[in-house]
């Protein structure tokens, strides 16, 4: 008998939308907090903005995709076949 297996439902996907949203939101008040105590200079505000925080948007969603099953190995995938008859 061979493996059953159960991807995630809605509820991981709202988990996962709501785990962005309050990723995104505690990237930026980290980045104020840090700009209005006056820790970092206003361009590297803007280069934490520009260029790092995308990175660590990507991040959060790598943790979240693990946590919440939608991981995918090599095993997951099937190779693709075009038939003789397409163009």
């Amino acid at each position: 008998m061979g493996t059953v297996s159960i991807g995630p439902g809605p509820d991981a996907a709202r988990a996962f939308r709501l785990g962005m949203i309050t990723g995104a939101i505690v990237g930026l008040l980290a980045l104020g907090g840090l700009y209005w105590a006056e820790m970092i200079a206003p361009v590297v505000a803007g280069y934490a903005l520009v260029a790092l925080f995308p990175i660590y948007l990507v991040f959060v969603a790598v943790i979240l995709s693990r946590w919440l099953g939608y991981d995918k190995d090599a095993t997951s995938l099937r190779p693709v076949y075009r038939s003789k008859n397409s163009d």
